[in-house]
């Protein structure tokens, strides 16, 4: 197989935009979603339409959700580093166990540090507080990504597709059974990518200099298709909120089944692609990362 050496500097640069647009996406969801009227209002109409059709999904939701505790997250963590430990990259399991441990600790720092202000739109929550970024859906989204860093190269994309799947659809559990606001699953998504190109950053510096990357490795044609998937779930989400704003003065509770279900789909969507878009981001970059080494 045709190998060249790994362009360090620009796979820097790459990694270096990837974490301040990132980073720069979860202030505005914040923003947006925590501080203003209109996206308070948004979130709890979604989270209202979850309603429709709860008793038919309320058993997988649950058993979706409840697998995710700390005993599950520690002994996925180790059954990545594991992975890589048989792969001979040491740095790889460190630094896939950071990513893990980093993500979840800054999730739970974020929900306990940033403030919600009570617009009244959700006077059944009000006593909650601020709920972003979901901590279920990161467990979800960094155990999906640190295993796709850490799979060879043959099964990655396949790793990729089924993660963002895995974790898009706990993200939308969260949804569904009324534990978070499509904003906060989101945010977490953006949390786990930050983390993502940091672990990216670290892996460049601990790499070999005889570190070769084979061209082949690198799955454009995955990555494609799930940043071509997610930005059409995203460009879905968009219409359909678009839409709803226009209902904007009539209480979440008020509305009708139409728009509740326009609301909670829409930010279904809207969940499943910025899951699908992180991966795919994370994809490109994977075999510059963890490249096959000479010798």
């Amino acid at each position: 197989m045709r190998m060249r050496a790994t362009a360090r500097g620009w796979t820097a640069v790459w990694l270096v935009v990837l974490a301040l647009v990132q980073a720069a996406a979860f202030l505005a969801v914040w923003r947006v979603a925590v501080h203003l009227e209109i996206g308070q209002w948004v979130d709890t109409v979604a989270l209202t339409g979850n309603r429709i059709g709860q008793d038919t999904i309320d058993g997988p939701v649950d058993r979706i959700l409840n697998a995710m505790s700390v005993v599950s997250l520690l002994a996925a963590t180790a059954m990545i580093g594991f992975i890589a430990l048989i792969r001979g990259r040491i740095a790889l399991a460190i630094t896939a166990t950071l990513l893990i441990a980093g993500a979840n600790v800054s999730t739970q720092l974020l929900k306990y540090g940033l403030s919600r202000p009570d617009f009244g739109l959700d006077p059944e929550r009000a006593a909650v507080g601020n709920s972003l970024p979901s901590g279920h859906t990161t467990v979800a989204a960094s155990v999906a990504v640190a295993l796709m860093l850490v799979l060879p190269p043959k099964v990655r994309a396949v790793g990729a597709v089924i993660g963002a799947s895995y974790a898009a659809v706990a993200g939308v559990a969260t949804l569904s059974a009324g534990w978070h606001r499509p904003s906060d699953a989101v945010a977490a998504y953006l949390v786990v990518g930050v983390w993502a190109a940091l672990a990216g950053l670290l892996l460049l510096v601990t790499q070999r200099e005889q570190a070769e990357v084979a061209p082949g490795d690198a799955h454009r044609v995955a990555a494609l298709l799930l940043g071509v998937a997610g930005v059409l779930a995203l460009v879905a989400s968009g219409l359909a909120l678009a839409w709803l704003i226009d209902l904007r003065d009539t209480g979440p509770t008020e509305l009708t089944r139409r728009p509740l279900f326009v609301g909670y789909a829409g930010s279904a969507a809207g969940i499943a692609g910025t899951m699908a878009v992180v991966m795919a981001l994370v994809l490109t970059v994977v075999h510059r990362l963890v490249p096959r080494v000479k010798g």
